[in-house]
């Protein structure tokens, strides 16, 4: 095991801090352009697109369209419902993370004519581009799953960490009156493809461990329904979450997805090979089905032959770029890529669909390429983690190698999640990293 000390913690997330700081962009001559840029969607994408493109680009003009207010620090949900952070932990305002010079427009978009590069907003407003980042991040399909619905989270032992930073709060609520008494907790995962997917996994661990500390681990059992085959879609990791599972006597089943939700009863109805399954609970950690926005689904970007229905854009998983739509690319979790959907994943593959972007007004080649990394700070106990990072090989890429073992539950993992992300995800959207 790999010890380290708060002073060598420190150090190292003032070294992460000081690489945040790029001086790459820096050194580069912006380039003089009248292109019109549009990004659909402001989240942590979009932002950091916007102000790596201010940092590259002179003269352009830069949009970007989203209504919402809010700025959500989405990695920050799960420590809101450990009951480490306040709810408004994760909130700020959308315009204070917009840069100077680009424009926002507070409007849905409602349509994209790929072929007549404009976008359409809710009031029908035209906005046309030249260039068009979709960083619309995913929706949350509750209605998918029946008889659930967000205002049924903090009720009836339910919870539901990713709805947002006021949900998150409340799943904290429902999961410390469950670990009051204790009884059964079910914890899963849905079949689509899904933002952070170690995510329901940390939440299983955290539950266990407030359990244990309550001391009603006794009187509990943990249940853990996966529709895929594995616990994570990284084989090593998977086997080590598999041995954790087993010490900590959570039990983990397969190929089984949550359909419905009876509130009023608590009982969950998951589909099996065998057929339907009910499921007792006192409290579960509800996952919904998650695909892109309609306003992506109805238009010609996604891909037609992989992840039917999820509505993924068709993209380069090198480059970003859209494979029949040249001038378009995807950032974030709607880029229909093998790996990706986290923040720590936007960090990476920004600066690459920036770079040929720019290249393309230049009349030049990049040769920026995006790997697939993805970084999953693995929460297993209060004070716990593992650090784990691998790419679109399922290769670990560890970024302190020597220092911070990938597959062991160590405290400077827990630190780096709960201390040193923020301000890296900070500086990310200011297009520092």
């Amino acid at each position: 095991m790999i010890a380290t000390t708060r002073r060598q913690f420190f150090g190292l997330a003032a070294g992460a801090a000081a690489l945040t700081g790029s001086a790459t962009e820096a050194a580069i001559a912006k380039v003089q352009t009248k292109a019109r840029i549009v990004i659909l969607g402001a989240g942590a994408a979009g932002t950091a697109a916007a102000s790596h493109l201010v940092n590259r680009l002179d003269g352009a003009r830069i949009t970007i369209i989203d209504p919402r207010k809010e700025h959500w620090y989405q990695p920050g949900f799960t420590l809101i419902a450990a009951g480490l952070k306040p709810a408004t932990y994760s909130v700020s305002q959308t315009a204070d993370w917009i840069p100077d010079g680009v424009e926002l427009i507070a409007e849905a978009a409602s349509e994209i004519n790929a072929y007549g590069r404009t976008i359409v907003t809710e009031t029908g407003r035209v906005v046309p581009y030249d260039f068009l980042i979709v960083a619309t991040g995913l929706t949350l399909r509750y209605d998918e799953i029946k008889g659930m619905s967000r205002d049924l989270i903090g009720k009836n032992g339910i919870g539901s960490v990713y709805a947002g930073p006021d949900a998150a709060a409340a799943t904290w609520a429902e999961m410390r009156r469950f670990n009051e008494k204790g009884g059964v907790a079910l914890f899963h995962r849905p079949a689509t493809e899904m933002k952070c997917a170690g995510a329901p996994l940390k939440y299983a661990f955290l539950t266990e461990d407030y359990a244990s500390k309550a001391g009603t681990r006794g009187n509990s059992k943990f249940l853990y329904y996966a529709p895929q085959k594995a616990l994570f879609s990284v084989p090593i990791v998977a086997e080590k979450v598999r041995m954790l599972f087993g010490e900590r006597g959570i039990e983990a089943h397969f190929e089984k997805t949550l359909t419905a939700i009876d509130a009023e009863r608590k009982v969950a109805t998951f589909k099996t090979l065998e057929g339907p399954e009910e499921v007792a609970f006192d409290f579960i950690n509800v996952i919904p089905p998650m695909r892109a926005p309609d306003v992506i689904q109805q238009s010609p970007l996604p891909w037609k032959d992989k992840w039917k229905g999820q509505g993924w854009l068709e993209v380069d998983p090198a480059t970003l770029r859209h494979a029949r739509f040249p001038e378009v690319f995807a950032v974030g979790d709607v880029a229909g890529v093998p790996k990706g959907k986290t923040a720590a994943s936007v960090k990476w593959q920004v600066p690459v669909a920036v770079d040929h972007l720019v290249a393309t007004i230049s009349g030049t080649e990049s040769t920026a390429t995006y790997g697939g990394y993805t970084s999953c700070p693995l929460i297993t106990r209060v004070g716990k983690a593992m650090l784990v990072e691998f790419d679109y090989k399922d290769n670990l890429v560890p970024s302190f190698p020597g220092v911070i073992a990938p597959l062991e539950e160590l405290w400077i993992s827990w630190l780096m999640k709960e201390v040193a992300l923020k301000p890296t995800y900070n500086a990310m959207l200011r297009g520092r990293a």
